[in-house]
């Protein structure tokens, strides 16, 4: 088992393993953050959804009021004018038949794939590769859109969303931020993630949907968050 050092461990006897309230939380997060770059703020959420069934799968997109404090690198499959849209609107990568083998080859140097309807009977080939990478465009995920929508895709992409979807354990983990970010910007992205996965509770799921939440940074320990108080704050952008 790896040794912690002096500093995780310092942080982590202040933190202690009582909840916190969410606004305690971030500040306790952004204290601790000393790491010489710019430290990620993740949120992870242990459902009590069971993945095995389809019933209770969560998959959902939140927006993030203040991005994710990292480049977003879009690629966009679309032709025509839709193909041009998409380049005004900021897109990194309008697909093409060139990049279309470079994926095949197991390339994946973006973050986002959005497509348009009528491209999806074209690039269905590519699940294979897009899809076990979870870039696979989608129209849950607001990643499959009309022609017309293709720039305000993009242009909501690159602002910055966070996808909303459980691992194998029934755990959500989600980037909120960095650790340069303010406190109400960390609680205002936090809050548009958990409103979300709120909303989506499967109807398979009886009872709370929410096990536990905890906020944490790329080096520092996990902070467990106070499902009444965080619950209460997510209000405000339900």
């Amino acid at each position: 088992m790896a040794r912690h050092g002096k500093r995780y461990r310092e942080a982590a006897d202040e933190i202690g393993f009582e909840p916190h309230g969410p606004q305690e939380a971030v500040s306790l997060a952004k204290k601790h953050a000393r790491a010489k770059f710019d430290e990620a703020v993740e949120f992870h959420v242990t459902t009590s959804a069971d993945p095995r069934h389809a019933d209770q799968q969560i998959r959902e997109v939140a927006e993030l009021p203040h991005g994710t404090g990292k480049q977003v690198r879009v690629l966009v499959f679309a032709e025509g004018d839709a193909a041009q849209e998409a380049k005004d609107a900021g897109a990194d990568f309008v697909a093409d038949d060139e990049i279309i083998k470079r994926i095949e080859g197991g390339w994946a140097d973006f973050d986002t794939a959005i497509a348009t309807t009528d491209q999806m009977a074209k690039i269905g080939r590519l699940g294979r590769y897009l899809g076990r990478r979870g870039l696979m465009p989608n129209p849950r995920t607001g990643t499959v859109v009309q022609p017309d929508g293709i720039a305000d895709a993009v242009k909501s992409s690159k602002q910055g969303r966070s996808e909303v979807r459980m691992d194998k354990q029934a755990v959500i983990h989600t980037r909120i931020g960095v650790a340069s970010f303010s406190e109400a910007q960390i609680l205002e992205n936090m809050a548009s993630v958990y409103s979300t996965i709120m909303r989506a509770k499967p109807e398979g799921v009886k009872g709370a949907l929410v096990r536990s939440a905890t906020l944490t940074t790329t080096m520092g320990p996990g902070i467990k968050l106070d499902l009444t108080e965080l619950e209460e704050a997510s209000r405000s952008v339900s």
